[in-house]
């Protein structure tokens, strides 16, 4: 890109993040560095977050057009309540997609932003528009078969769009918000949402279907767990940096987190000299992710971070504070 044009850009960048500025005011060299830096960043994540989605998109109706629309099987989750609907009338499943996940689409932009809103968005009308437009042979008419690997591609495509930090399954929206609301665990309204549903498809579709339903929902689950490499509902995150303070303030402000900051000692050289530093530990969502470490990765490429699962929480700012991205 021509010089002249990225200079414009990035300052056109700055000033949007610092809304109290002047119009004409000019950066340095170092604001205009640091600028552009955090522009390639942004522009790399939201390039990848786009194809991650789109790989999403095309697993996901995959698994719907060549396993599980000819069986009438259906999974847990949106997901489950579209394919039960298109079952029993004939809506086409490509509109369902979208009326069922309108809000939860609206709920997310509450719970957890309006850039994650955004993409959802992108991602449930995209799968829509594959529903729709492209076709797809019909794989195996086994109903073993269909319910085990139309659950493997169903739930690829649900990770895949988690990875690309957007859903095309709005179920786990709710459960976050209901968990905050009532203090509950997310797995146990998962768990509630998805008896009702598998509970319909049993009256409706008769005891057979919904069993191989509930394989179909286990194999999506296991699928998904894996593409977004085990992780559970909640992630404590340790991070080591020498911008502590400035990690710190983005997790507060742009993750709208809290954060314990424990004092501590840095070892380092062959004869293990230690220095002071403040080591940082805050608990997020395994959709905040990708937000946070694009975050981090703005601040300091080289930040020491450290992440693991946690089961469930209580208190504190993770169920009580609404995100703000």
């Amino acid at each position: 890109m021509n010089p002249f044009w990225t200079q414009i850009i990035i300052q056109t960048t700055l000033r949007h993040k610092n809304k109290k500025s002047l119009n004409k005011k000019r950066y340095s060299d170092f604001e205009l560095a640091k600028g552009y830096r955090e522009f390639l960043i942004s522009s790399k994540r939201q390039i990848k977050d786009l194809i991650l989605i789109t790989i999403g998109i095309f697993s996901a109706a995959f698994g719907f057009k060549g396993f599980l629309l000819t069986n009438h099987f259906i999974d847990g989750g949106a997901t489950g309540i579209s394919l039960l609907i298109s079952a029993l009338t004939e809506i086409p499943l490509y509109i369902l997609i979208i009326c069922v996940n309108i809000p939860f689409i609206i709920l997310a932009y509450s719970v957890m932003g309006k850039q994650f809103a955004f993409k959802t968005s992108i991602a449930i009308t995209g799968l829509s528009l594959v529903l729709a437009t492209v076709t797809f042979p019909n794989v195996t008419d086994d109903n073993l078969l269909v319910a085990i690997f139309g659950g493997f591609f169903l739930g690829a495509g649900i990770g895949f769009a988690i990875r690309g930090s957007a859903v095309i399954d709005g179920t786990e929206v709710l459960a976050i918000f209901l968990s905050r609301k009532f203090g509950t665990t997310i797995g146990d309204i998962i768990i509630a949402i998805n008896v009702l549903i598998f509970g319909a498809a049993a009256y409706f579709l008769g005891v057979e279907i919904a069993l191989y339903s509930m394989i179909t929902y286990l194999a999506a689950s296991k699928t998904l767990d894996f593409i977004v490499e085990g992780i559970e509902e909640y992630i404590g995150v340790t991070i080591i940096s020498s911008h502590s303070e400035d990690i710190r303030q983005m997790i507060i402000n742009t993750m709208g987190r809290g954060v314990t900051v424990y004092n501590g000692k840095r070892g380092y050289g062959k004869r293990g000299e230690t220095k002071e530093i403040e080591i940082i530990y805050t608990v997020i969502t395994r959709l905040e992710i990708s937000k946070l470490t694009t975050e981090i990765e703005k601040i300091e490429p080289t930040a020491f971070v450290v992440m693991n699962s946690v089961k469930d929480t209580k208190g504190g700012m993770i169920k009580k504070r609404p995100l703000k991205h």
